[in-house]
């Protein structure tokens, strides 16, 4: 049994590509059902996001064809060419793709390097393909070390404790600074991208709420609504500035905005605690003086980028722990995976000690004398197996320690030996 992958990701295709090749919700328990519609392919899942697009499956026989067979499927169902995919989607088969099963769901292989989402992406396709039916006993038992695998590296190292992109570093600063954001107001001085983007983040961390100014009314107010917030004008900006707690500064100005001596005068009537300003601007809006107020923190972009410049290198020495976490579990789940594929064998060899023990019986019978017919099925139904399982128990636990340790080819065929398994 193989496991077999194929897939592209932000590394490898551009995103108007993965955009063709992505499968809305709706789609996949369809697309699923015509994955596994081929004798080929035994078992299948779909992994869509705005990074990747990965096909998973199993393949009873021929590995390559499996995966031959995902590549066209990726290919026809989206209609497009062989042409414009291949030279952007990676292949893999076996301990590789279970590798990258596990990575993925670790986030090891993420745009950004201990994100979360992805475990969550990742047990939703697993569920989609439960729902569907594709699911069989080699995916489900991937899937779920897959999840158990993730867990450990989330457990064992501190790989997502570490922002790594403005916004959450600006939470990260606030929190620092105030224990939590409940309660906490943030104003927004500009209504630019970035600026939308780190507020945003802020009352996702528990900021209540939201006050925008901008020198166009009109982009504040829409700003404003989106957060469930007010606007203010920008004439207003320092009558409002000592009800905030932190302060986002984004506005392409080309001097400071927030002006030391004018900010200190506005903070007079300020009665609460500390105040942090946040200055994501180039060039800078908020004048650094202000840091030497009592109560106020200022950052500027450098100071952010220089604390996700050193999580990124703090993550990345937790993803060598992770990895050494994944090549362990990818060893142990191959052991695992080899040790299913010996059932067939174990049959195989139950059965030749029976005809043996039966044939041995019919010519020994006249010895035994007359017995009654209870005492002959007893012999066929209870003797037989037992002996054939007494017989057969060492060998098999030889069988699966052979699988796990990759030497069940050798094993078997000195087992076919000794028991004339290729006798015929």
């Amino acid at each position: 049994m193989s496991i077999v992958l194929v897939g592209l990701n932000h590394r490898t295709a551009p995103v108007e590509l993965r955009e063709k090749l992505a499968f809305g919700e709706l789609l996949i328990p369809e697309a699923l059902s015509r994955l596994v519609d081929h004798e080929a392919l035994e078992e299948g899942l779909i992994v869509s996001t705005c990074n990747r697009v990965e096909l998973l499956a199993s393949a009873p026989a021929d590995p390559e064809r499996g995966i031959d067979l995902l590549a066209r499927f990726l290919c026809d169902y989206h209609k497009l060419s062989s042409a414009d995919v291949s030279n952007h989607i990676y292949r893999h088969a076996g301990e590789p793709a279970i590798k990258h099963v596990f990575r993925v769901a670790s986030s090891l292989d993420s745009l950004v390097v201990g994100e979360p989402q992805i475990l969550g992406q990742v047990k939703e396709a697993y569920q989609h393909a439960v729902n569907a039916g594709t699911i069989g006993r080699i995916l489900s038992q991937l899937m779920d070390r897959a999840i158990n695998v993730a867990r450990r590296v989330r457990n064992e190292t501190t790989i997502a404790e570490n922002p790594v992109s403005v916004p959450s570093v600006a939470v990260e600063l606030a929190l620092k600074i105030f224990g939590e954001l409940s309660g906490k107001t943030v104003m927004l001085v500009g209504a630019g991208e970035m600026a939308e983007i780190a507020a945003r983040s802020l009352v996702a961390g528990g900021a209540s709420h939201l006050v925008v100014t901008n020198r166009t009314t009109e982009r504040a107010e829409a700003l404003a609504r989106e957060f469930g917030g007010g606007a203010v004008s920008f004439e207003a900006l320092y009558d409002v500035l000592p009800s905030a707690d932190v302060v986002i500064c984004s506005t392409g100005a080309p001097d400071y905005v927030l002006r030391a001596p004018e900010t200190a005068r506005a903070m007079k009537t300020r009665k609460k605690g500390p105040i942090v300003f946040i200055d994501i601007s180039v060039p800078r809006n908020v004048d650094p003086a202000l840091a030497n107020a009592q109560n106020t923190f200022v950052f500027d972009i450098d100071d952010l980028q220089s604390v996700v410049e050193s999580n990124l290198k703090e993550r990345q020495r937790q993803a060598e722990a992770a990895e050494v976490i994944i090549d362990t579990e990818v060893k142990h789940f191959i052991g695992h995976l080899n040790s299913l594929d010996i059932g067939p064998s174990i049959v195989e060899l139950k059965q030749v000690l029976s005809e043996l023990a039966v044939v041995e019986l019919r010519r020994n019978r006249k010895r035994l004398g007359t017995l009654t017919p209870e005492q002959e099925a007893a012999i066929r139904e209870v003797l037989i197996p037992a002996l054939v399982n007494k017989l057969s128990h060492p060998m098999i636990m030889h069988m699966r320690s052979a699988a796990q340790n990759g030497e069940r080819a050798q094993i078997l065929e000195e087992l076919r030996k000794m028991v004339r398994l290729d006798r015929g």
